[in-house]
């Protein structure tokens, strides 16, 4: 008889909300360092653009309300572990000032297959955009200019105020 090594699976999450930049594939690499239960990784890496809405912008600045953003982050982080059998999260969200070419958000999402981690990722980006308690304020030539909540973005949310199906437990034929 062959002895066989089984290992535990491993959740881990990571939520953070920080001032300072951070390096999205470092990130990810942490998530997975030696770990051979994860098929797949989906990373999402939202960026400070040098413009909103077609005016030109010098930076953003993220205000958050401490200890909720936390808190309804994990949350939703929950959440996403209930609808998908996923090995690891990571959120790290910025607040302060971040100019152009800077991080702002990152999330990545790590499952034995990458249908959930798709899902997921997608999931927590769209949470991300419309309920997390985040407000962003741009500086223009103009002035500042708080930005409001896109239509877009809600209708992208609203697709996951619907119950995932069910998974079908397999038969052999």
């Amino acid at each position: 008889m062959q002895a066989r090594t089984i290992l535990p699976t491993l959740q881990t999450t990571t939520i953070r909300l920080q001032r300072e930049a951070f390096d999205p594939a470092a990130e990810a690499a942490l998530l997975t360092r030696s770990r051979t239960d994860i098929g797949a990784v989906v990373s999402f890496t939202g960026i400070c653009r040098a413009d909103e809405s077609g005016e030109p912008i010098a930076a953003l600045t993220l205000e958050h309300y401490p200890g909720m953003a936390e808190a309804e982050i994990a949350r939703h982080v929950d959440e996403a572990n209930a609808r998908w059998p996923l090995l690891g999260v990571t959120v790290i969200h910025r607040y302060g000032r971040i100019a152009p070419g800077e991080p702002i958000v990152l999330v990545v999402a790590a499952s034995s297959h990458r249908q959930a981690a798709f899902a997921a990722a997608e999931f927590l980006m769209d949470y991300l955009k419309t309920r997390a308690p985040f407000w962003k304020k741009v500086e223009k030539p103009t002035g500042p200019t708080w930005v409001e909540a896109k239509d877009s973005d809600d209708s992208a949310a609203a697709r996951w105020s619907v119950a995932p199906p069910r998974r079908q437990a397999k038969t052999s034929a």
